[in-house]
């Protein structure tokens, strides 16, 4: 295998990795002639294969077993194809790839084949003919990032011209994290909580790491009740230090971009002013519209750039709550295998109440335009029932996805495979849609290149919607819900892996009906993820 495959094999992909092996022998093609271009690719789930039954019915640990001397990070099921292919209805699927993560520079070429080779003999041993196996330089990381006070805004509160800049001071979920012990780090809140039919006191659930960082806490079980002393009360803050001060910049930004939209408006209206034909009067008409919700722009960002710098700048006036319930992260947790990771928030009262909550939603901002939403969410018009962009941009959320159905879609993709189309609001990349695979990914995690666990986790995998649209998820979304388009939970987003941590090709979560149970196990009294507040 040339350098050049192995550079360029996954071009299209967000993060591009290395290629190590591979058991294929199909020849790859670099490209040639004067306008010569890489055929970029895309990751697809498999939807309905032999595979997916088997995986998890022991095939996974017979393959992890044969991987035992490697330093693997992940095993996914997942279907690769070329995008000017898949743009083609007529096109056949892509081909269903075993893809095996391994650490940077830890397996060579030719070891890789030996091992791609192994594992391909053992798929063809159980019957399975048409699946490759694939290795790449992969990293699985947890995805945090480094970077009585004033109540938040409701979920109503936003705006045309200013997309995301009021977000993160809502009660919509997605908005920004830290624990104030470790203002540097910061994640994402998932989604809102109450211990059955409780009305009084609401919770928050969220990450463990996005706000206990394992080198200081030890990983060791936090719990704080109404008899806990306070002074060791674990606060939580909306913003760490650095993703507060960004966030001041970006309401500044926004204000000089309307700023200029003023003078360049002004400028059009100058330019038709002379002018008395329709097509004139029209234009000079649109123009003044423009200025107009500028300058209104302007005036209501100043003032909200105001209230803001004066109101929630101090971390004590951004505190959220505090953590009262969180066990240690621990991987392949109970009978079905999951990683465990994940926090229990009680919130302020001061910040949130019955006067601006309305129960979980996601704000889908207006950078996706409702249209393309819709079609991103139903690639199959059998499925237009399963979501509806709303005129105030907000998705309600209710329930949760069964777990049967996590394995079995009931919705369609563009090709008629069983397809689940899911929906996440993070710190990082914001509002972005994905492809909920069928057939769970089994993760290593390594701190400094030493394994932290000999046991691989199972994890729910998100990909990307396509080559054109970006990551689904990056550093700093940690915590997110992950949602399907008719509002129902489907997990927290708690990692997941690329050539490096910065830019993720496969998404990790953990089922939200699994972890609803573990907190049950730990001693909180029916979670219920249909919060309703007392008036």
């Amino acid at each position: 295998m040339s350098m050049t495959e192995a550079a360029f094999h996954y071009a299209g992909l967000p993060s591009a990795p290395i290629l190590v092996a591979r058991s294929s022998t199909t020849p790859w093609k670099a490209p040639t002639g004067p306008e010569a271009y890489l055929r970029r690719k895309e990751l697809r789930p498999v939807g309905n294969h032999a595979l997916v039954e088997l995986w998890e019915d022991n095939l996974a640990l017979k393959i992890h077993a044969l991987l035992e001397n490697v330093m693997w990070t992940s095993t996914d099921i997942v279907c690769i194809g070329y995008t000017d292919e898949l743009e083609l209805s007529s096109a056949p699927p892509p081909p269903v790839i075993l893809w095996i993560g391994v650490m940077p520079e830890s397996l060579s070429s030719d070891d890789g084949f030996v091992v791609a080779s192994k594992c391909k003999k053992l798929l063809e041993e159980h019957g399975i003919n048409d699946v490759d196996v694939e290795i790449r330089e992969s990293v699985v990381t947890r995805s945090e990032s480094e970077s009585a006070g004033p109540k938040f805004f409701s979920s109503t509160y936003s705006s045309d011209f200013a997309d995301g800049i009021y977000t993160p001071l809502t009660t919509t979920l997605g908005f920004p994290i830290s624990a104030q012990s470790t203002p540097r780090s910061q994640g994402t809140s998932g989604f809102f909580i109450t211990e059955g039919s409780d009305t009084e006191r609401l919770l928050l659930v969220t990450a463990r790491h996005v706000i206990f960082t394992p080198d200081r806490d030890g990983n060791e079980h936090f719990e704080h009740s109404d008899n806990s002393d306070s002074e060791h009360r674990h606060n939580v803050t909306v913003f760490g230090n650095t993703g507060f001060e960004r966030y001041l910049e970006s309401i500044q930004t926004e204000i000089e971009g309307q700023t200029f939209m003023i003078k360049h408006q002004e400028g059009r209206i100058w330019m038709f002013g002379g002018k008395n034909d329709p097509l004139a009067n029209k234009k000079r008409q649109k123009a003044q519209f423009a200025l107009d919700e500028a300058k209104e722009a302007v005036e209501e960002l100043k003032t909200f750039y105001q209230d803001v710098l004066t109101q929630w700048v101090t971390p004590e006036s951004r505190v959220l709550g505090h953590v009262i319930l969180s066990p240690p992260i621990n991987v392949n947790v109970g009978s079905e295998g999951y990683t465990e990771d994940w926090a229990v928030i009680e919130v302020d009262a001061s910040k949130v109440n019955s006067s601006n909550f309305s129960g979980n939603a996601i704000d889908l901002g207006n950078l996706i335009s409702p249209d393309k939403f819709t079609n991103m969410m139903c690639p199959n018009p059998q499925n237009r029932h399963s979501f509806t962009y709303l005129y105030d941009h907000i998705l309600r959320l209710k329930g949760t996805i069964p777990e049967d159905e996590m394995r079995h879609p009931t919705a369609f993709d563009q090709n008629g495979e069983p397809c689940l189309m899911v929906i996440k609001r993070g710190n990082a990349t914001g509002v972005t849609v994905g492809h909920a695979t069928n057939i769970c990914s089994y993760v290593r995690y390594y701190n400094d290149g030493t394994r932290s666990s000999n046991e691989p986790s199972k994890e729910w995998t998100i990909l990307p919607f396509d080559s054109k649209t970006g990551p689904f998820s990056g550093k700093g979304d940690s915590g997110s819900v992950i949602v399907d388009g008719r509002g129902r939970i489907g997990g927290l987003l708690i990692g997941g892996t690329g050539k490096h941590t910065q830019s993720l090709d496969l998404t990790y979560a953990t089922p939200v009906d699994f972890l609803l149970r573990r907190m049950e196990s730990r001693g909180l009294c029916k979670p219920n993820v249909n919060p309703v507040l007392a008036g």
